[in-house]
């Protein structure tokens, strides 16, 4: 069931299963188109150090980079950065730098900055973020073993190398922050954006 009145359906510049998820559950239509840029790149000549900045910036220019293949659609880019005081985390390139993150965030509290960015025709129409606040229990060795051999190679995919809803809970004593910014999307002012350009039905 879709509630969605747009003419033409929404443009997801990402491959993320969550967030596809997040808009499917939702009722909005929308075709996925990952976007193909240097993020790290981009990040690093942007000289920005801001955690919530870098997330805005980079899920802009994901929505840019698609929106020139879909003239006249609205693009989402979306971003998600990790912060644990000054240092930022990216998603780890493998099983070690997994555990080596992970025996950093253990026992600390840190944020995840979800941004949400709109665009049609190159223009920036709106952009959003928002941050929840993750409270890690103190973790063994042993116990970052076990996790990382139950969660296989979904531990990867995702910036601190956990996925909330999933086996990712376990390593979590409080969580301070909506289910969809820490799925690395946030629904409800996007939905808010869209509902004031009259392309909800609700």
């Amino acid at each position: 069931m879709t509630i969605w009145l747009g003419k033409e359906p929404l443009v997801l510049a990402s491959q993320s299963k969550a967030r596809q998820m997040l808009l499917t559950n939702a009722g909005i239509a929308f075709e996925s188109d990952p976007a193909d840029i240097d993020e790290r790149a981009i990040q690093v000549s942007s000289g920005l150090s801001a955690p919530g900045e870098i997330a805005k910036l980079l899920a802009r220019e994901k929505a840019k980079s698609v929106s020139m293949r879909h003239p006249t659609q609205l693009v989402i880019g979306a971003d998600q950065t990790l912060a644990l005081g000054t240092r930022i985390f990216n998603k780890p390139t493998g099983r070690a730098q997994a555990a080596d993150q992970l025996r950093v965030l253990a026992g600390h509290r840190h944020e995840l900055h979800a941004a949400v960015a709109v665009v049609r025709d190159g223009k920036l129409l709106f952009e959003q973020v928002s941050i929840a606040r993750m409270s890690m229990r103190p973790l063994r060795d042993a116990d970052i073993e076990n996790y990382l051999n139950a969660a296989g190679p979904a531990v990867t995919s995702s910036v601190g190398a956990y996925q909330l809803e999933g086996l990712g809970v376990h390593l979590f004593e409080q969580v301070e922050g909506d289910h969809f910014t820490i799925l690395g999307l946030p629904l409800l002012p996007l939905c808010a954006f869209l509902r004031a350009q009259h392309l909800l039905a609700i």
